[in-house]
C-alpha cells in the first residue's frame, strides 16, 4: 500500500487517484487536517522538545485506556492496567507480540498465535519476527460477505486451551466485516469456557461506526466479563495523524500490583527498541481527548 503512495506521488497524469492508503482528503484529493487537530497543534507550539519518559506521556497513555475500555471501566478505576505510548498500532502490535514471546506461556511449543483469515497483512510479518507463529481461524465467508460465524466458533472451540487469539475491535480489515453485539457476548463466554488470551487490534475506534462506544462495545463486554485482553490502539485513521505514528499498548493485568509489574516489563521491553516515543502526537491526542470542546468537535469530525 505504501508503494502504491509512492508511485501515485511520481504519476503525472491531471485525473490520477490514490485509492490505496485509506486517509483523510479533500475534495480536491488534498491530505485533510481535521480541524481539532489543527488547533491542537497550535495550542502546544511552544512545548519544550524535551526526551519524554520510556512509556510515554502520562497524560495521552491515561486518555487512551479510558477512550478504549471507557472512563467508567472497574480496570481504569482500580488502575490494574498498563498503557505505554506506541509507535503507532505497529509499534503497539510488535511491542505485544515482543511481551507475549517473553511472558506468555503458550500451550504449544511453537507458541501459535490465531487471526482471522484474512487479517491485515502486516500482522503475519510482525509476529514471526517476535518469534511467534501466526495461524489462521475461520472468519470471513466469501459466499455471503459476511462472517462465518459458526466456523469461526467451530475452529476456536477446537484451539488448545490457553491459544492466544487476536482479533479486531472494528472495522475488520480488510474485509469490514465485524461480529454484532450478541456475538461478542458469545466469543467472550466461549474464550472463558477455552481459556483462550485475547488480543484486540482496535486501530479504527470511531472510524468504523462514527461512534467510539459503539466501535469499543466487544472489547469492553471482554473486560466486563472478566478476561484481561492486550489492546492494541492507532490515532492514525481516527486523528488523522497518519505521519506521526502514534499509538498505545494496554495490557490489562489481575490487580494492580500486576498492572505496575506489567508497566515495568514493557519498559524494559521498548528501551532496546526505540528508547523512548515521540512527542509531538501524544500531546496532539492528549490535548484533543483531554479538551472538552476539542474532544467534542473530534467526536463530530471522526462521525
Amino acid at each position: 500500500i505504501l508503494g502504491i503512495t509512492e508511485a501515485f506521488k511520481k504519476d503525472t497524469h491531471p485525473s490520477k487517484m490514490n485509492l490505496g492508503v485509506g486517509a483523510y482528503r479533500d475534495d480536491n484529493g488534498k491530505p485533510y487536517v481535521l480541524s481539532c487537530v489543527k488547533k491542537a497543534e497550535e495550542s502546544i507550539a511552544n512545548m519544550d522538545k524535551e526526551y519524554g519518559p520510556i512509556s510515554g506521556d502520562s497524560s495521552f497513555t491515561k486518555l487512551s485506556a479510558a477512550l478504549a475500555l471507557g472512563d467508567d471501566s472497574d480496570v481504569i478505576k482500580s488502575g490494574r492496567y498498563a498503557t505505554v505510548q506506541t509507535l503507532s498500532g505497529t509499534g503497539a502490535l510488535r511491542v505485544g507480540a515482543a511481551f507475549l514471546e517473553r511472558f506468555y506461556k503458550f500451550p504449544t511449543a511453537a507458541r501459535d498465535v490465531w487471526f482471522p483469515k484474512p487479517t491485515w497483512g502486516n500482522h503475519i510479518p510482525i509476529f514471526k519476527d517476535s518469534g511467534l507463529s501466526p495461524q489462521l481461524y475461520r472468519y470471513f465467508d466469501s459466499k455471503t460477505c459476511g462472517l462465518d460465524f459458526a466456523g469461526m466458533k467451530n475452529e476456536l472451540l477446537a484451539l488448545p486451551k490457553g491459544s492466544v487469539v487476536v482479533v479486531h475491535a472494528c472495522a475488520h480489515n480488510p474485509t469490514g466485516v465485524d461480529p454484532t453485539k450478541a456475538q461478542w457476548g458469545e466469543l467472550s463466554a466461549l474464550f472463558k469456557d477455552r481459556n483462550l488470551q485475547p488480543f484486540f487490534d482496535m486501530a479504527y475506534q470511531g472510524f468504523a461506526s462514527g461512534d467510539i462506544t459503539n466501535d469499543a462495545a466487544g472489547l469492553r463486554q471482554f473486560v466486563a466479563d472478566g478476561h484481561t485482553p492486550i489492546v492494541t490502539q492507532s490515532y492514525a485513521k481516527n486523528m488523522g495523524l497518519y505521519g506521526e505514528r502514534i499509538g498505545a499498548l494496554t495490557v490489562v493485568g489481575e490487580n494492580a500490583t500486576e498492572a505496575k509489574a506489567i508497566e515495568s516489563q514493557l519498559k524494559i521491553l521498548i528501551r532496546p527498541m526505540y528508547s523512548n516515543p515521540p512527542l509531538h502526537g501524544a500531546r496532539i491526542v492528549a490535548k484533543v481527548l483531554g479538551t472538552e470542546s476539542l474532544r467534542k468537535e473530534w467526536l463530530q469530525e471522526v462521525k
